[in-house]
């Protein structure tokens, strides 16, 4: 049997629901490996992944007997037949915070059942990562670690954030990632003070600021990084704002260990940014995996405890409004003990020298 789907019938039975509909294709990844259009539903007996002709042969080829998943063309099934596979279910679940209003009066009249909200389930248990999990983040991070050594070598003066931005996906897909996990950021000079800025056609400058926001996928699963290179030389005013941003990434991650509160390790990174005059403007970091922004989410709103093997982002920053931006970013590992850094790159700072 599928552990995943027999740890999720058992979650149903606690909320008295006797079967699920899985529409977000994340989850349905998560729970049978497969990324095809299409809905899981799930009773306490039974699976069906409802897709169409295009999907079925490669669907069929990703799922084992050990699944349990019949797999079937959403347009050989009748109304009857739809309505038939809850026929002994009194409350079925549906991810309330995916579902769109339209799908859910889709549900209600495909379905003929009682549903009712899940709180989240998939996704909470996705934020505890298994070992396969956690190697395919890792090598993503490898992949990542590996790009930001390229790009010390292949930032010029005159470049474009542009281009950096360009070179950044191009090394992705040709060094062995399925593709970016997110669009990279590349943010220089004054610039660097919008923690999104989205990368432009401002050149790079002898003495600039560089921002660098980036991550891959590898087998699916996010990395997410950041680092800031300094061109030729390094203001005393950078120097600064990164030592206080620096020794604010280092303090968070001494904190980091199971059963930790996230919401107090948030409050005092954003005490200590505030101490020396910058306003935080973010979170400290959140959950990788899957998704680049997943369960747990990690800032001053959100009152968790820490779990082992979760994957989560630290990434204090430290801005000024149209002068210069900091931001140092790792993904970590979650243990009894500590953490254990997926992103090896040093956090020293780092000047390159430019022509």
């Amino acid at each position: 049997m599928n552990i995943k789907i027999k740890w999720l019938r058992d979650q149903l039975k606690t909320q008295n629901l006797q079967g699920m509909i899985v529409s977000n294709p994340v989850n349905v990844r998560y729970l049978i490996g497969v990324e095809a259009e299409g809905i899981l539903l799930i009773t306490l007996k039974e699976n069906l992944f409802i897709t169409d002709s295009r999907y079925t042969e490669a669907v069929n080829t990703v799922l084992t007997i050990e699944d349990e998943i019949l797999v079937v063309d959403k347009k050989t099934l009748s109304k009857e037949e739809y309505a038939a596979f809850f026929m002994y279910c009194e409350n079925v679940g549906f991810e309330e915070n995916f579902v769109t209003y339209a799908d859910y009066k889709e549900y209600l009249q495909t379905f003929r059942v009682n549903l009712m909200e899940t709180e989240d389930i998939i996704e909470k248990q996705r934020s505890i990562k298994d070992e396969k999990e956690i190697q395919y983040i890792e090598k993503a991070c490898e992949i990542t670690d590996k790009c930001f050594e390229h790009l010390k070598k292949f930032i010029r003066i005159g470049m474009t954030e542009k281009e950096i931005a360009f070179e950044i996906e191009k090394f992705y897909k040709t060094n062995g990632a399925d593709d970016v996990s997110f669009a990279p950021i590349v943010a220089s000079g004054h610039n660097s003070s919008m923690p999104h800025a989205v990368p432009g056609t401002r050149k790079i400058k002898d003495g600039d600021i560089v921002l660098i926001d980036m991550g891959c996928k590898y087998n699916g699963y996010c990395s997410d990084m950041t680092r800031v290179l300094f061109i030729n030389y390094m203001e005393d005013e950078f120097k600064e704002a990164y030592d206080i941003c620096l020794r604010n990434n280092e303090m968070a991650e001494r904190d980091i260990r199971e059963g930790r509160n996230m919401k107090s390790i948030a409050q005092n990174s954003n005490n200590h940014l505030k101490e020396y005059g910058f306003i935080p403007l973010h979170s400290l970091g959140h959950g990788v995996g899957l998704d680049i922004h997943e369960e747990p989410f990690f800032g001053i709103v959100y009152d968790q405890m820490l779990k082992e093997n979760m994957v989560i982002t630290v990434e204090p920053g430290a801005y000024k409004a149209g002068q210069f931006g900091i931001r140092i970013e790792d993904t970590v590992l979650v243990t009894k003990m500590g953490i254990n850094r997926l992103t090896k790159t040093s956090k020293d700072p780092t000047i390159v020298i430019c022509d």
